[in-house]
């Protein structure tokens, strides 16, 4: 059993949406684990008290919750009508609905009565230039407060939003816009990022040529650079927004599509998953409500509303999920720049200057502020924050640890896991239970979350292949083009008819805790055992020489050998006997099957833009495979001196 590091308090637990959500299941919840079972058991009754409690703005209301229960095919509220922008801009006034920072950029607030104003102008300005529902707008934009606009005005009017970081490459955006054929391109000039002042323009012409299918383009003046020459007619955003108009929010089916996002495609051509209005709004609203617990109406002796930040750009989920919480009447902080620039105590002084309730983080950005010494308590005042929430990769036991340490001791460390696929989380936090050390604390709520065994086994207490065994909202509608539904069935449920399975490998505690291992899919096997890369990991990141590694399996006389690659510690160097001792660290930790076979030395790990160690490409470059799609990565280049590895194989 792990560790308990921290219990909520009686007071905040009682004042939890959560706790009001079990004394609202009728007797069906004397605990957690009670709520959790009628939530997956009772999928009607459930998501329908999600839409009642969250209330839900619809058109035309639902008279049936679930009208198939098929995966792939489940119909959720087919009657239902509503509008996802709406549900966002319910509030009218002058409470503090974003603000927006940046490097090199101070702090401005938007209200919810401006932001709505904001969307009204820029809807006007977009039908001008023809937009109509339906039509896909293409956004290259960083994290800020024209994003959201520009999202939110799509949204009201029914045209479908995808967006990607505008430090991707050109090919890298190609790959993913080309797909859905936009209407419009939406971008920015340039961007600052550690310091640097960086240009888009021919990048952004590129882009714009190479989309035959875009008939204009929007500007946003983000940088103070000119305007770019482009193949396609430009309006710059400030021209966009001059003239006022109420917002529309278009009726929609439940089903609608709102977001176009797209997998990281770091071993093929990026998938683009298709998200309904509806779906996405429900699941966020319930994660929001009952996992998050953001309070609009203040909480405790704290009379002002939640605040929650995320460090996350506009080519990750996280983006979409942080927006939602409009949607609770809170704040929300928007940060475009590095998370490390000037120090890595900016984001944690832009948390007291906001008021930061709930910060959102990964588990990279906290290891990099741990073994640069950084005490967060020291560096500002936290005395407002509840939660810290992580997500990304796994959060070690050991940054568990710093966080009480070094962050706040009374808090709540919620790490949590889902992803692009289900725009939302399979496992992560409750405000109402305990905390116990490199754990999630709960599965989800409506998420009918397993582990399997090779023979298709649920099991408690051991490693297994994540699976949900019933539907919920937000499982994409499709993937984009796949007219047959062919792809889609194949990417979750080919391996498992009619249960999504997920690719992660996890472990379910008796205590109702979750332990992720790694992706599924990069599970190793030597000797036939499944091991989880976390596993490995876990052990010889709390070593003090060891700045970061990756491992992978590669085949070898027809077994497979463990292969870790590490990324020293400054003024470190791998010897034999630093070889040895990583070894002895990882032997003791887990067993000697997760003993490597080989340790190199590497100047840099590969990392997705949203965070996530690459085994698989690394497996490839090892094995001479290609990688055909680098731009999904945040350092490309970092691959390249893989394939200088010269490991055996088969």
């Amino acid at each position: 059993m792990s560790e308990i590091l921290w219990v909520p308090p009686a007071s905040w637990a009682e004042r939890s949406h959560l706790r009001a959500l079990m004394a609202a299941a009728k007797g069906a919840a004397a605990s957690y684990e009670d709520l959790w079972k009628w939530s997956v058991e009772d999928l009607g009754g459930f998501w329908a008290r999600v839409w009642d409690d969250c209330g839900v703005i619809a058109a035309h209301p639902y008279r049936e919750v679930l009208a198939d229960d098929r995966m792939p095919g489940a119909r959720w509220f087919p009657e239902a009508q509503l509008n996802f922008a709406e549900n966002l801009l319910r509030r009218t006034d002058d409470r503090i609905a974003l603000i927006g920072a940046g490097e090199g950029r101070d702090d401005a607030a938007v209200t919810y009565g401006e932001l709505r104003a904001l969307v009204g102008s820029a809807q006007r300005g977009l039908t001008s230039m023809g937009l109509q529902q339906g039509d896909r707008v293409a956004a290259i934009v960083p994290n800020c407060v024209e994003a959201v606009v520009l999202m939110l005005a799509c949204a009201g009017m029914g045209a479908i939003w995808s967006s990607c970081s505008p430090d991707f490459g050109v090919q890298g955006m190609l790959d993913r816009f080309a797909q859905v054929r936009p209407r419009l391109v939406v971008a920015v000039d340039g961007y600052r990022y550690g310091g640097a002042l960086r240009r888009l323009d021919a990048k952004l012409a590129a882009v714009v040529e190479g989309l035959p299918s875009v008939d204009g383009v929007v500007l946003i003046d983000f940088a103070g650079m000119a305007p770019p020459r482009l193949s396609r007619p430009g309006v710059a955003y400030d021209e966009l927004i001059r003239e006022p108009a109420e917002p529309l929010f278009r009726p929609l089916e439940f089903s609608h599509p709102l977001y176009l996002m797209f997998s990281s495609g770091t071993t093929g051509p990026p998938k683009t998953i298709v998200h309904s209005a509806g779906g996405t709004l429900l699941q966020h609203r319930k994660e929001h409500r009952y996992h998050v617990d953001l309070h609009s109406d203040g909480f405790g002796d704290d009379p002002e509303p939640d605040v929650i930040f995320w460090f996350t750009t506009c080519g990750w989920m996280m983006w979409n999920w942080l927006v939602s919480a409009l949607a609770s009447e809170v704040t929300v902080v928007l940060y475009d720049g590095s998370p490390g620039h000037p120090d890595l105590g900016a984001l944690w002084r832009l948390a007291e200057r906001a008021g930061v309730t709930h910060f959102g983080t990964s588990p990279k950005f906290l290891a990099s502020s741990q073994r640069a010494g950084v005490r967060p308590r020291d560096e500002a005042d936290l005395s407002r924050l509840r939660a810290v929430l992580s997500t990304g990769s796994p959060l070690n036991p050991e940054q568990f640890d710093w966080l009480y340490d070094a962050v706040k001791a009374d808090m709540q460390v919620a790490s949590i896991s889902g992803g692009t696929d289900i725009i939302g989380c399979f496992a992560g936090g409750a405000p109402m239970l305990p905390v116990r050390r490199g754990e999630l604390q709960c599965r989800m709520l409506g998420m009918a979350v397993e582990a399997w065994d090779d023979e298709a086994k649920a099991v408690i207490g051991e490693k297994g292949e994540l699976v949900c065994t019933r539907p919920f909202p937000s499982m994409p509608t499709g993937f984009w083009g796949d007219d047959d539904g062919s792809r889609y069935r194949a990417a979750y449920f080919e391996r498992h008819p009619g249960v999504w399975t997920h690719g992660d490998y996890i472990e379910i505690r008796p205590e109702g805790g979750v332990v992720i291992y790694g992706r599924s899919d990069t599970t190793l096997n030597p000797g036939g055992v499944r091991i989880g890369t976390a596993e490995i990991y876990r052990a010889v990141e709390t070593m003090p020489e060891i700045a970061d590694s990756i491992a992978v399996g590669l085949p070898h006389g027809g077994d497979v050998e463990v292969v870790l690659c590490v990324q020293l510690a400054d003024d470190v160097e791998l010897d034999a006997d630093l070889s040895r001792k990583v070894k002895d660290t990882i032997r003791e930790a887990n067993s000697p099957r997760h003993v490597p076979a080989h340790i190199y030395k590497v100047s840099e790990i590969p990392y997705t833009r949203s965070g996530k160690k690459v085994e698989k490409a690394v497996q490839s470059m090892m094995t001479a495979s290609p990688v055909d799609n680098r731009e999904a990565l945040a350092n490309p280049q970092s691959l390249d001196e893989y394939a200088s590895l010269h490991v055996p194989h088969d």
